[in-house]
């Protein structure tokens, strides 16, 4: 369910060497209907015709996330010729579920990926990079496709050829109720951390729950661990983590702070009591109540939370310990990837180029996703209605992009780490079974018997 690997944490789902949402800014490809074919290697050429023999297009998608079958609904009118059977499983079933599902003589054509990595060492996933050398993806930013690249051999991320693309490109924050923030005497988003923490306090004694989030399955205070992790140190050392690259470690300074920072913050009762009870549909519907005066979440939720709360939900980007300082956020694509037994993958790449360059698909990745849908820059964004939180997260997009502040979610530097380590030794942290330097240390632990497998 969280879209960390690029979403709800997934989707969903980035740190990046270089921003994921410099798309914004970024150069154009080629329209859906190009006719040139590229060379598929191994796997013999490809083809960017969609071609009119009627089809049915297998997709692996994650229950809760409504933009693909949105998408696959808009691109069945516009071609009625092709069909979508489209399968849904939450998201930690599919991280379960993908190896099998993908080997099997059944394997979708397009599939939501959890994570990448080892998906690519088993030959699971098709590589994409004849495909984008037809559609003329070198026109995309080399930014928005890196954290969707993996090198030979499976390490590291972030470089090599291409696996996947995005249904959308997600930036994270902090969402908040702007009645509450007002009781508080919160005038402005906080300009540095410090002035976050203050706001905090004050929520406290005011008797507002400071920050309502989950941490039951899946490690929702995560997203507020790496927001601050990604202030106290060098986001390029947490890029190269996740990407795996050789002698990068959890174990440093600026995560022994974030870690000691939540800490006080759980004794301190900025999150909720029952944390470790609360999930992620419980934690939305708390927080749309009027339960807390901030949530970490990400732009997914735009839409949704302008309907339940209309006119009193704003968002901002996590400030800096200093004000001025460059804004850092996780930030991710929404992944999705073609089987390497796909029995359409022609058609399943031509939808996928398609997401990026056609103007209804691109209003629903905004619309109904709340991310930006990337793709070329002459390609105008779709505009949301003015006095939205939805404009606000659109807004917050373009100026992560600008500041190259974009960077992947510490939950995605391998399949297990976010179940194995994170999640159990985070709900351990905030109720005082562990400390800060036992999290690091655990975590950094499991990441490395991961990679040594």
């Amino acid at each position: 369910m969280p879209r960390y690997a690029a979403r709800r944490f997934s989707r969903r789902g980035v740190v990046v060497t270089a921003p994921l949402l410099a798309m914004l800014v970024a150069a154009g490809c080629s329209a859906p209907g190009a006719k040139e074919p590229a060379s598929g290697g191994a796997g013999g050429p490809v083809s960017t015709e969609l071609g009119s023999e009627q089809i049915t297009l297998e997709m692996y998608a994650e229950t809760g996330f409504p933009l693909a079958k949105a998408l696959a609904d808009e691109f069945t009118r516009q071609h009625p010729h092709v069909k979508f059977n489209i399968r849904e499983d939450q998201f930690t079933v599919i991280v379960e579920n993908a190896p099998r599902v993908l080997a099997s003589d059944k394997a979708p054509d397009i599939i939501r990926l959890p994570t990448m990595v080892d998906l690519v060492k088993d030959g699971l996933l098709k590589n994409l990079d004849p495909y984008a050398t037809a559609y003329k993806w070198d026109r995309f930013p080399a930014s928005q496709l890196t954290q969707l690249r993996v090198a030979e051999g499976g390490r590291p991320r972030g470089s090599g050829s291409l696996y996947a693309m995005g249904l959308g490109y997600s930036v994270t924050g902090v969402f908040y109720n702007k009645q509450l923030a007002q009781k508080v005497g919160m005038t402005a988003p906080p300009a540095t951390v410090a002035e976050f923490e203050q706001l905090l306090a004050k929520a406290k004694a005011a008797d507002v729950q400071p920050i309502m989030q989950f941490n039951k399955n899946t490690a929702g205070i995560n997203f507020p661990h790496q927001a601050l992790q990604n202030q106290y140190g060098d986001p390029a050392k947490i890029a190269d983590w996740v990407f795996q690259k050789p002698g990068a470690t959890f174990d440093t300074p600026a995560a022994l702070k974030a870690t000691q920072t939540i800490q006080s913050w759980a004794r301190a009762g900025y999150f909720p009591k029952d944390a470790n009870a609360l999930d992620y549909t419980a934690m939305m519907g708390q927080f749309q109540k009027g339960g807390g005066l901030f949530m970490f979440n990400g732009d997914w939720e735009s839409a949704n939370l302008d309907k339940a709360m209309p006119g009193n939900v704003g968002f901002f980007l996590f400030p800096g310990e200093s004000a001025g300082a460059k804004h850092v956020a996780m930030s991710s694509p929404n992944t999705f990837g073609v089987g390497a037994k796909a029995k359409h993958p022609d058609a399943a790449v031509y939808f996928l180029n398609w997401v990026h360059t056609d103007a209804k698909a691109r209003d629903i990745v905004v619309k109904q996703g709340g991310s930006s849908p990337g793709g070329p820059a002459d390609l105008a964004v779709p505009a949301a209605e003015a006095g939205t939180v939805l404009a606000e997260t659109l807004k917050a997009s373009q100026q992560l992009g600008a500041e190259n502040g974009a960077i992947d979610f510490t939950a995605n530097a391998t399949g297990a780490i976010f179940a194995s380590a994170i999640t159990p030794e985070m709900q351990k942290l905030v109720v005082g079974q562990q400390t800060p330097e036992g999290y690091v240390k655990a975590v950094q632990a499991e990441y490395e018997k991961e990679l040594s497998r």
